[in-house]
């Protein structure tokens, strides 16, 4: 796979699949600049060695055709403050417009295509749509590695059309850090999972019993398996349909020597607000009428213990609603407990999504080896499933 850093982009359109898909507020301000920032240095790159960039992704998930809420025109004041340059902005990814601005295109400028998804055929990978947007470019950089795991037109159809195709910045490192935790991972190796369901973390779970040492089990998921164990969870969030299947895990780590860790105790709560009424529970018998919505203090020390004498950490998924502050203390505590386990010299790799956006306002994103910008694609790949938008550049 050919990188930017292999190639001089002097008098050359690169069109680059970039990951716009970015948080707005209601006043269409971006909330969260991790994935601009990400994708900064491949952009540089382009432009210091005199070339241009034609930026193109989507941003939310449009139902049909142009919204006002997920439009990209959104992001220009921030992309031309940042880069020091008026940003163009296309207001169609295809069509007249975008030829003649991108034609017209000089090294060093920056040229931002309409929201892909406003076109159907973004998401169907259809070749002819594909084929224009070729067209707009000399070069293709993929940087997108969010949405590597999908075989969309911009992502892996379109690089069929050109002789130079190649990784972005943040392509490559994401790449490598994967491989680093897969390949060759320091011992003890710990992976956290959290969030709702067993069922979206099933694969990821089986894959990395052969590779892993710890598997600490937090989030809403862990209490599908402690009724799994026959235990009392009250009304916490339950796979009923994924109980065996909590069982048959429980079994396998046991038969591969992993140490899976569940949480003793959860703070619990009498309903599902900021403000509900709170206590501390056993997680074999939360009362009838309450609900776990975050690891308990015992579980906090216990997988802290755990984190801060691992070699490699592999973190997706909080530890409880950590979107409402009394239910935050337990996400919070893992994040501390990693980034120590870091200072140490071990390597942590927090798993895109949630993990990543509860590392970054704690402002640990850079007290961490590497914050995935890949939710999806990254559980994809450590699942072993091929990536379609990697694929297509190697």
């Amino acid at each position: 796979m050919k990188t930017v850093d292999s190639f001089n982009f002097k008098n050359k359109k690169a069109l680059v699949r970039v990951d716009f898909n970015v948080p707005l507020n209601d006043k269409y301000e971006i909330t969260d600049l991790t994935r601009i920032k990400a994708v900064e240095p491949t952009i540089r790159k382009i432009l210091n060695d005199g070339g241009s960039a034609i930026l193109m992704s989507h941003l939310g998930r449009p139902k049909s055709g142009p919204e006002e809420k997920f439009s990209l025109k959104h992001l220009v004041n921030e992309l031309s403050d940042r880069f020091g340059t008026m940003v163009k902005f296309a207001s169609d990814c295809i069509g007249e417009e975008s030829i003649k601005l991108s034609e017209a295109l000089k090294p060093g400028e920056i040229l931002l295509l309409e929201n892909l998804r406003f076109h159907a055929e973004e998401k169907k990978g259809d070749a002819g749509f594909a084929q224009k947007l070729a067209k707009l470019g000399d070069v293709y950089v993929n940087d997108a590695f969010g949405t590597a795991h999908r075989a969309h037109a911009s992502t892996s159809v379109i690089a069929q059309f050109f002789d130079d195709k190649m990784a972005g910045y943040v392509m490559e490192a994401e790449l490598a850090n994967v491989k680093k935790v897969l390949e060759r991972p320091k011992r003890p190796f710990t992976a956290i999972m959290g969030g709702v369901k067993i069922s979206d973390k099933i694969l990821i779970i089986e894959k990395m019993l052969d590779k892993i040492d710890n598997l600490l089990i937090g989030g809403g998921m862990s209490y599908t398996f402690f009724k799994a164990l026959g235990g009392n969870v009250g009304k916490s969030l339950v796979e009923e349909d994924k109980l065996e299947l909590a069982g048959m895990l429980i079994k396998k780590a046991k038969e591969k020597g992993v140490n899976l860790e569940l949480p003793i105790d959860s703070v619990i709560a009498d309903d599902f607000n900021n403000n509900a009424n709170t206590q501390i529970a056993k997680n074999f018998s939360i009362p009838d009428g309450w609900m776990g919505l975050d690891i308990g203090p015992e579980a906090r020390e216990v997988f802290s213990n755990i984190i801060r004498e691992s070699g490699t950490i592999l973190w997706n998924g909080p530890m409880g609603v950590f979107e409402m502050p009394n239910f935050a203390n337990g996400t919070s505590a893992i994040a501390k407990a990693v980034v120590e386990a870091t200072e140490k010299g071990g390597f942590s790799l927090i798993g895109g999504g949630d993990s990543a956006a509860a590392v970054n306002n704690l402002g640990y994103g850079n007290k961490v080896s590497y914050v995935s910008t890949g939710g999806g694609a990254l559980l994809e790949y450590m699942e072993g499933k091929e990536l379609p938008g990697v694929t297509a550049l190697e």
